[in-house]
């Protein structure tokens, strides 16, 4: 994708969540830009949270957009990232756009950056988009949509390219301005693409402020231990793992029912302290997608980046 594509679409994707309202959550501790002098800045308490939604289709691969907005709404969480997200994509999700769907069914603004964007079925309908997407209770600042090296499932002998997909949104939670990045890596055994993308996306962190609030939230196939995944624990630290506090030992998150595999991950910047962390494990819910929502109670600085 060209520079002037990529930006058309960051623009495009703000001026879509400017529209959007949303109350400002119960969960999330503001604190005060402004103390009294002599006063440190307090952080911001917040809850950020990664589930694939399956394109709004359960375990049982019935799609129910109502079951997984119930799914997303028992997280409470003040941002969520949402990977295999449908735009008008097919029958599957009935043609619907779920995120701009779930955002208004939980209150919620969006953000959405497609991986593929097809021309749709008759002239005039929508296009047909697939990628990851963004929920937040919160002011979405700006929106961008950076390209991965990725193995595209469209072409039938793909070789590794750039490409869309890797969504960065920036969020003013209180006095706390943080980017927020989803990500979806590579399913296939083959860790090479998985290794590339780490590399592209710690490129792609390195571009913010120093000392920025950086959240990665994401289905990355592969367990945090994995030797393809070292390269991110450079800048970023696993809130699992650091989480002094967690429901849902060990964490695993797929698939949904009788999990295995620890794969979906919620990663945060040095300068973020972790509270606590959970897997979304009622069994009442935990079937409306194929993998099981991760959540992590975080504490972000207000002094790390202007929010003027």
């Amino acid at each position: 994708m060209s520079a002037l594509k990529r930006m058309a679409v960051a623009t495009a994707l703000v001026v879509a969540t400017a529209t959007a309202t949303a109350a400002l959550p119960a969960s999330a501790d503001l604190g005060s830009a402004n103390p009294p002098t002599g006063q440190s800045v307090p952080p911001v308490r917040a809850v950020v949270a990664t589930y694939n939604i399956h394109a709004g289709a359960g375990s049982d691969n019935v799609y129910d957009l109502d079951r997984t907005a119930a799914a997303i709404r028992a997280l409470d969480a003040d941002v969520v990232g949402l990977e295999e997200a449908d735009v008008h994509w097919g029958d599957r999700s009935h043609w619907e756009d779920t995120v701009a769907e779930l955002g208004r069914r939980l209150g919620m603004r969006t953000a959405f950056a497609p991986i593929y964007s097809l021309d749709p079925p008759t002239p005039g309908a929508p296009r047909r988009e697939f990628g990851v997407a963004l929920l937040s209770r919160h002011p979405v600042v700006a929106v961008e949509n950076h390209d991965l090296t990725r193995l595209s499932t469209q072409d039938p002998n793909p070789v590794p390219a750039p490409a869309p997909g890797f969504l960065e949104a920036t969020i003013q939670i209180g006095g706390a301005r943080t980017h927020v990045y989803v990500t979806h890596l590579d399913y296939r055994g083959d860790p090479t693409v998985r290794r590339l993308q780490v590399a592209d996306t710690v490129a792609v962190l390195g571009d913010d402020p120093v000392g920025a609030n950086q959240v990665l939230l994401g289905d990355l196939n592969a367990d945090a231990s994995a030797p393809e995944l070292a390269g991110l624990w450079t800048r970023l630290r696993d809130a699992w793992a650091v989480a002094p506090t967690r429901d849902g030992e060990p964490g695993l998150s797929y698939p949904a029912i009788n999990p295995t595999k620890r794969i979906d991950l919620v990663a945060v910047s040095p300068g973020i302290d972790v509270i606590d962390a959970t897997t979304a494990h009622d069994p009442t819910l935990v079937g409306a997608s194929d993998h099981r929502a991760v959540a992590a109670t975080v504490l972000l600085d207000q002094g790390s980046e202007s929010s003027r």
